[in-house]
């Protein structure tokens, strides 16, 4: 698949109408697909997670119009996955630390799927301070059909006493009627013709793993042993054992001594792929660091560092905001790793420690206008990023709600701009007015902090409020699912 193919819309989930008002809470804040690309988790500011899934028998379909367009015939054509609600739940719900006075929020940060075990999923979650493991089963459900009860006889008599229905014969309806619920465990008693099978999607918290982190959550990761997984908050790294929920090991430890001394926070951690020993994270200065826990038990001196070697200029007061890594990805080869700063996306690779392999500019264009970008806390989004299952294809978000692909090798370095929304030519909604900034770590560690305010805009060429800041790709086809405000839009290519 070469850059030049043509992206196009897919699904929206949650569309928003021109004018309407978006709540906070409903704002998406984390989206995942699982390894197989059968399910999509997505979580939102107010502690929800939604489970869609895949449509079955919406593939390997004849496309006869492209195939005639084309000049194509010997080749089918597959259709890209579409999704289909499957549920929601509540995750978290906000909390209070008495002992530290601090408020913590419900809003999902983190969603990473579990090994699939016996037909059912497991997901992790995580807010600022605790993770939780669900479980999602799928149970057979017979719910009777709708008939009039006689309301002088009592619910376990009441099928035996409607002959009515049975039989056809016709009998004075009353106002108030009865339907009842047999699961499975009933074995089949109830008569097929009384009943529809419906099947519902149950889901269960199986662990929380609590109590391990004094600052907020900012990743989660499964390790491929498929029985730990690690946590990371902006001075720690903690490994987990998913059957062990009341401790955990602490790998990493960067909080200095005296608080003062604090130079950089963790941003971003996360497992290799397949070696199960290995993780990568990377930090608000920059930097990459490559870890082997085989090496020792705690991992606070680095394998190796991977660091921008070529970015070495003068500093301004905001060099160290916009050279922050907001996220990081491990491609599959396991090789390359692609990572997310303010200004810039870039691919590296793990045997080179001086240079990424790759450098795509996102703001560059922001770059004289970074003075307002502080005033009003730009400058401090998080963008995500994502690779596709062969490792040769990335994107992110930008503002003005727009997705950005870019092709390793490809001559054109600007890669295809998307605005992401269904009608062209509607004007895009801004996003609702967020909470107040909270001061951070990261801001901490710059010495500086200063509230949001309103800034002159009109000088942005940019729609500030509207970014797109969360997206995912498909493991084994060319879709992307990004989110826009409380909106879930996928384009496929």
């Amino acid at each position: 698949m070469t850059l030049g193919a043509e992206w196009k819309f897919s699904q929206v989930f949650g569309e928003q109408t021109p004018g309407e008002d978006i709540h906070d809470c409903d704002i998406l804040s984390a989206i995942e697909f699982d390894k197989n690309g059968d399910h999509l988790a997505v979580g939102d500011q107010g502690g929800r997670v939604i489970i869609f899934e895949r449509q079955t028998g919406k593939e390997g379909l004849f496309d006869r119009s492209s195939r005639r367009d084309s000049g194509q015939f010997n080749l089918p054509l597959w259709q890209h996955p579409e999704f289909k609600y499957k549920t929601e739940f509540q995750s978290h719900e906000p909390e209070f630390d008495y002992l530290k006075s601090v408020e913590i929020e419900e809003k999902i940060n983190k969603i990473r799927w579990c090994t699939k075990l016996n037909r059912s999923l497991f997901l992790l979650t995580a807010n600022d301070r605790t993770i939780k493991l669900w479980k999602i089963k799928e149970q057979k459900v017979k719910k009777v059909k709708q008939m009039d009860i006689n309301p002088f006889v009592t619910s376990e008599n009441s099928l035996l006493a409607d002959k009515s229905f049975v039989s056809g014969q016709s009998e004075p309806s009353h106002a108030n009627s009865t339907r009842l619920e047999w699961t499975d465990k009933m074995n089949g008693t109830l008569p097929s013709h009384l009943a529809d099978i419906t099947n519902v999607a149950s889901r269960r918290c199986r662990s929380v793993y609590a109590h391990a982190h004094d600052f907020n959550i900012n990743s989660i990761s499964n390790n491929s042993d498929g029985e730990t997984f690690l946590s990371g908050d902006d001075l720690r790294i903690n490994v987990w054992n998913l059957d062990v929920r009341e401790q955990c090991f602490n790998i990493i430890d960067m909080k200095p001594k005296d608080m003062e001394d604090l130079t950089e926070v963790i941003t971003s951690a996360e497992f290799h792929p397949f070696h199960c020993n290995l993780l990568a994270y990377s930090s608000s200065r920059g930097f990459i660091r490559l870890v082997d826990m085989r090496k020792s038990a705690l991992c606070d001196h680095s394998v190796k560092i991977l660091q921008d070697g070529g970015s070495r200029g003068p500093k301004t007061l905001f060099t160290e905001i916009i050279t922050s890594i907001s996220d990081m990805k491990y491609a599959m080869d396991g090789r390359h790793i692609l990572s997310r700063d303010y200004m810039t996306l870039k691919l590296w690779d793990t045997h080179m420690e001086t240079s990424p392999v790759a450098t795509y500019k996102i703001h560059e264009h922001l770059r004289p206008k970074l003075s307002n970008l502080y005033t009003n806390d730009a400058i401090f989004d998080k963008f995500d990023c994502c690779l596709n299952g062969d490792g040769l294809q990335f994107a992110t978000g930008s503002y003005s709600n727009h997705l950005r692909i870019f092709s390793c090798g490809s001559e054109n370095e600007d890669g295809i701009t998307l605005e992401v929304r269904k009608s062209p030519n509607r004007k895009p909604t801004s996003q609702a007015t967020t909470r107040p900034r909270r001061s951070s770590l990261s801001n901490l560690t710059r010495g500086f902090y200063r509230q949001g305010q309103d800034s002159s805009e009109n000088e942005i060429s940019c729609n500030l409020k509207s970014k797109l800041l969360h997206l995912a790709w498909h493991p084994t086809h060319n879709l992307i699912a990004c989110s826009v405000g409380s909106s879930l839009f996928m384009y496929h290519a």
